[in-house]
């Protein structure tokens, strides 16, 4: 699977006034970047995907999304080299990084905190669980 090079518009409200939050998809399975962006747009929300950290960086760029959800095990960078990236190369609009990863040990938490990620889920995430996070993010957003 190739980058879907999406530029993200600014943050919008929906139809119901609820914030729509754009969301890039970073992980080389196209199974698993297939359905979570398949999920995030039902729910509302602009999504792309990317299956490497490079593809991950230039989709990023420009307009960077309001959250990424970054695997760790990519094929080119880590996860975590990808998340420093971004916060390198963030402006004022600072995305929220989520490590979504198979990795789920103290170590690994303490290792995507050191590199500037926000959260740290382990695979699988119940999709209600991430549908829940991005509504709390939304709603931090839109005070």
């Amino acid at each position: 699977m190739t980058a879907t090079h999406t530029r993200f518009p600014p943050r919008v409200l929906d139809v119901d006034g609820d914030l729509r939050l754009s969301v890039l998809v970073i992980d080389d399975c196209p199974d698993t970047t297939g359905t979570t962006v398949e999920l995030l747009r039902l729910a509302g929300h602009d999504a792309a995907a990317a299956a490497s950290g490079r593809d991950g960086l230039a989709a990023a760029d420009g307009c960077p999304p309001d959250v990424v959800l970054i695997d760790l095990g990519l094929p080119d960078l880590d996860g975590c080299e990808v998340a420093r990236e971004l916060r390198r190369r963030a402006g004022p609009k600072r995305p929220l990084l989520v490590a979504v990863t198979g990795y789920g040990t103290d170590g690994d938490r303490r290792r995507t905190a050191a590199a500037g990620f926000d959260l740290h889920l382990v695979k699988p995430v119940p999709p209600a669980d991430l549908f829940r996070l991005l509504d709390r993010f939304a709603r931090v957003l839109g005070r």
